[in-house]
C-alpha cells in the first residue's frame, strides 16, 4: 500500500539535508551535502547563494528517488533554513548579485552600536529584539549602491525566500514569518516590516519581501527542478522547526539545542511577554504562524558550550574526545571549590558583555583530570542555566519541561546537572538530530492532512530518557549563588 509523506528539507549554515517524514512520524534516511562558507575578513561571513540552491535541489532530488522506491507518495515540501541570512539576486536572470551574507556577519557592528541608544527601546517593543550587531537590512542598502542592475530588476530576502522563488519557478516572492523575525525589523504584533526602522537604515522598504504564515501560500514546487508538483506547504527558521519537534506546543515548555553554542527556547503564548529587554540576550519570536495566528516564543543563546569541549579536547589537548571528558565527570561528586566559566566568546546572558572571557578557577596540586572534567560539565550547565532562568523571567511563568538535543545531550552528567541547576525536568529527545526536519514537515502535513495536528504529529515520536532535579532546592540555590559569584569574577 503506498504510504504519503512530506518531502522535508532543512538547508543549514555549513550543510544542505533532505529526507522524507512518513505518516507515522519517522524520518526515511537523510541525504546530506555540505555548503562552503567562506571568512574574507574577521567580520565577515559569506557563502555563495547559487551552491546553496545547487545543493539543497541536489539532496532533495536524492530523497524523491528514495521515495518513490519504497512506495512513498510525497504529498508536499516542507523547507526549514539557516535564519537571516541575506541575498540579493538578478530577477530577470536568477543569478545572486553579491554574495549571500551569513547571519554570523558582523561587518557593521560598530556602526549600528551607535544606533543602539535611540533604537534599542523602540525596537524592544515593536520587534522583540534590540539592534544588535548585523543588520540585513543594512548591508543590502550598501550594495544597492554599488549594483549595476536597474533597480525593477532586484530582488532581496533571506535563503527562505531565495530558495522558494527558485523552488515555486518563479512565482512565489515572500518570507515565512518566523525568518522574517529573525531578519529584524518585524513587527510582532502586526505581521509587518517597520517601515521606520528601514528608512532609517537606508533600505527601499518596496524591496522587503512580504512576511507570510509559516504554513502559507508557497506556491508548487517546479518540476523542471525537481521532477515532481506539488505544494511548498510550510517554511520555517529552523530552530522555530525544532521547537515545534521537540514538542514545545503548550506555554512554558521549552527545548535546549546544545550545538557550537546553546539555543534555549519556550513556547510563551499568544502575546509577546510584557517583560522583554529586562534581561540581557532574550529576544521574543514567532515560534510558528498559522492561519494568521502567532504563537510566540522567547530564545536565549550560550555561545560557547560544544565549542568549549572542542577547544579543551582538539585545540589543547587535555582530553581525548567529549566523550571521555563526560566520563571522567561521572565518576567526580560536584565541586564547590574549582570552577568553570564557558564565556570563551564573550556573554549574552544575563548580562551582554562581548567582551567577557573564560576563567577556570580554584585550581590545587591536588586538582585531578576528573575534577577539571566535573568543573567544565557543571560551568556549562550552569551557563544554559542562566538561559533557562532568564526566559523564565521574561515571560513570567515557569519553564515546565525541557526537551534536550544536539551532540552534547549525550552526557547524562551534563542534562543532570542542567536538570538540578535549572530546576526543571529534562527529557533526551529520542531523534534530536532530525528534529528540524520533522518540525517543518509536521507543519506542512497538518495544512495538508497527513497528521491532524500538531500534536498528534509529535506524539508519534518516542519518549526520550528523562532527568529530574535532584538537588533540594536550598543547595540548588546556594550553589547557583556561588556560580553568579564566580561569574562576576570572570566579567571583572
Amino acid at each position: 500500500m503506498t504510504r504519503r509523506g512530506i518531502l522535508a528539507v532543512d538547508e543549514g549554515s555549513t550543510g544542505t539535508r533532505a529526507t522524507v517524514v512518513g505518516e507515522d512520524g519517522v524520518c526515511g534516511p537523510s541525504f546530506y551535502t555540505a555548503v562552503d562558507v567562506v571568512h574574507p575578513e574577521s567580520s565577515r561571513v559569506e557563502q555563495d547563494a547559487a551552491q546553496l540552491l545547487e545543493r539543497t535541489v541536489d539532496v532533495a532530488r536524492q530523497a524523491i528517488a528514495w521515495a518513490g522506491e519504497n512506495g512513498v507518495a510525497i504529498a508536499g515540501m516542507s523547507v526549514c533554513t539557516q535564519r537571516a541570512t541575506a541575498i540579493l539576486w538578478d530577477r530577470e536572470t536568477g543569478r545572486p548579485l553579491a554574495p549571500a551574507v551569513v547571519w554570523q556577519d558582523s561587518r557593521y557592528a560598530d556602526e549600528l552600536a551607535k544606533l543602539a541608544p535611540e533604537w534599542d527601546p523602540v525596537l524592544w517593543a515593536r520587534t522583540g529584539r534590540p539592534v544588535g550587531t548585523r543588520a540585513p537590512f543594512l548591508w543590502a542598502a550598501r550594495q544597492l549602491d554599488q549594483l549595476d542592475v536597474p533597480a525593477d530588476r532586484v530582488l532581496f530576502g533571506s535563503v527562505d525566500t531565495w530558495l522558494v522563488w527558485h523552488l515555486s519557478g518563479r512565482t512565489r516572492y515572500v518570507m515565512s514569518a518566523t525568518n522574517a523575525v529573525a531578519f529584524g525589523g518585524y513587527r510582532l504584533r502586526e505581521h509587518a516590516w517597520d517601515q521606520e526602522w528601514l528608512a532609517a537604515l537606508g533600505f527601499p522598504a518596496s524591496l522587503a519581501p512580504p512576511p507570510v504564515d509559516d504554513d502559507g501560500d508557497f506556491g508548487y514546487t517546479d518540476p523542471k527542478l525537481l521532477g515532481i508538483e506539488v505544494p511548498i506547504a510550510a517554511v520555517m527558521g529552523d530552530q522555530h522547526a525544532s521547537l515545534i519537534a521537540l514538542g514545545a506546543l503548550t506555554p512554558g515548555q521549552g527545548t535546549c539545542v546544545h550545538g557550537t553554542g546553546t539555543f534555549v527556547g519556550a513556547l510563551a503564548g499568544d502575546e509577546p511577554p510584557d517583560g522583554l529587554g529586562e534581561v540581557d540576550g532574550v529576544l521574543c519570536l514567532v515560534g510558528w504562524r498559522s492561519a494568521g495566528h502567532s504563537r510566540f516564543s522567547l530564545e536565549a543563546y550560550t555561545s560557547t558550550t560544544g565549542s568549549a569541549l572542542r577547544w579543551l579536547t582538539e585545540d589543547l589537548g587535555l582530553f581525548r574526545s567529549a566523550a571521555e571528558i563526560s566520563e571522567l565527570a561521572a565518576a567526580q561528586p560536584r565541586s564547590t571549590s574549582t570552577w568553570f566559566v564557558p564565556t570563551l566568546a564573550g556573554l549574552r546572558t544575563p548580562v551582554q558583555r562581548p567582551g567577557a572571557r573564560g576563567l577556570l578557577t580554584g585550581l590545587s596540586l591536588a586538582t585531578t583530570r576528573d575534577a577539571v572534567a566535573r568543573a567544565v560539565l557543571d560551568g556549562i550547565a550552569h551557563a544554559v542555566s542562566d538561559t533557562v532562568d532568564a526566559l523564565r523571567t521574561t515571560m513570567n511563568r515557569p519553564v515546565t519541561r525541557l526537551r534536550a538535543g544536539g551532540g552534547l545531550a549525550a552526557s547524562d552528567v551534563l542534562l543532570q546537572s542542567q536538570a538540578d541547576f535549572a530546576g526543571v525536568e529534562i527529557e533526551r529527545a529520542a531523534d534530536s538530530a532530525t528534529a528540524s526536519l520533522r518540525g517543518a514537515a509536521y507543519l506542512a502535513g497538518v495544512r495538508l492532512g497527513v497528521w491532524p495536528s500538531l500534536v498528534e504529529a509529535v506524539a508519534h515520536q518516542g519518549k526520550g530518557e528523562v532527568f529530574e532535579p535532584r538537588l533540594p532546592e536550598d543547595e540548588r540555590r546556594e550553589l547557583r549563588d556561588r556560580w553568579q559569584d564566580v561569574l562576576a569574577v570572570s566579567l571583572s
